[in-house]
């Protein structure tokens, strides 16, 4: 019997050819970057997974929280999207990501995968939801689903007014917190967690690194013109 096996990947800023202030790996092509650098990256990245770079599914992301449903190798990035679900194997979708939060899904059962890019305007839109919902509509079960909240600004960093606050928290209960100074802040991924509990989704992986803190991290916040992780999933077969 063969054996079905979910992949999923978060890249860091190092082993690729972009020149500063991109250095090195990075994969947006929407940042200023030499096209071509980003281009190579890109197959880089194909080459290390050992899939063919038009298998790799990029997306348009918008800070919303519209989810697409992949069933093929897409020529351009998919618009206006900001999470892509397929049930093809060996199709990996991708995010791009410099402190917002990449979630990674997976139903192991059913073979279903989906990548979200989870921002503070997508998160308490309900891009996670949305995500959920449309990997139910290909037969997902959310008590199977085994999810990562990748590396993201953490709520000891990510300082915001007061009003900003109470706003995500409305929409993202959990979210709000204090800053290592005292000062408002936001823990995306703490909201994040608890959409996925009250949804009963429990097996949840927390990658503990800070996009603000970790240099070998891209980081908006703390760099302004950088670069962008990427975090893919797959279905190896």
């Amino acid at each position: 019997m063969s054996t079905i096996s979910i992949r999923r990947m978060v890249t860091t800023r190092h082993g690729g050819v972009s020149a500063p202030p991109y250095a090195s790996f990075n994969l947006g092509e929407h940042v200023g970057d030499r096209p071509e650098a980003v281009a190579d990256n890109r197959q880089r990245l194909a080459t290390a997974i050992g899939l063919p770079t038009q298998r790799l599914v990029w997306t348009q992301q918008v800070h919303g929280a519209a989810v697409t449903v992949i069933d093929g190798p897409q020529p351009r990035p998919v618009p206006a999207s900001d999470g892509l679900v397929t049930a093809q194997p060996r199709l990996a979708v991708a995010v791009l990501v410099a402190d917002c939060v990449p979630v990674l899904l997976a139903d192991p059962v059913r073979k279903v995968v989906a990548a979200v890019h989870a921002g503070r305007v997508g998160a308490q839109a309900g891009v996670l939801p949305a995500a959920l919902a449309a990997m139910r509509q290909l037969g997902a079960r959310l008590e199977r689903l085994e999810v990562l909240l990748g590396p993201s600004a953490c709520g000891r960093c990510y300082e915001v007014p007061a009003s900003m606050q109470a706003d995500v928290q409305a929409g993202l209960p959990g979210s709000a917190c204090r800053t290592r100074w005292g000062t408002p802040g936001l823990d995306l991924r703490a909201g994040l967690r608890g959409q996925l509990a009250a949804a009963g989704v429990t097996r949840v992986e927390l990658d503990p690194r800070c996009t603000i803190e970790d240099r070998a991290l891209y980081s908006y916040r703390r760099e302004g013109v950088t670069g962008r992780l990427a975090a893919l999933t797959w279905i190896e077969a």
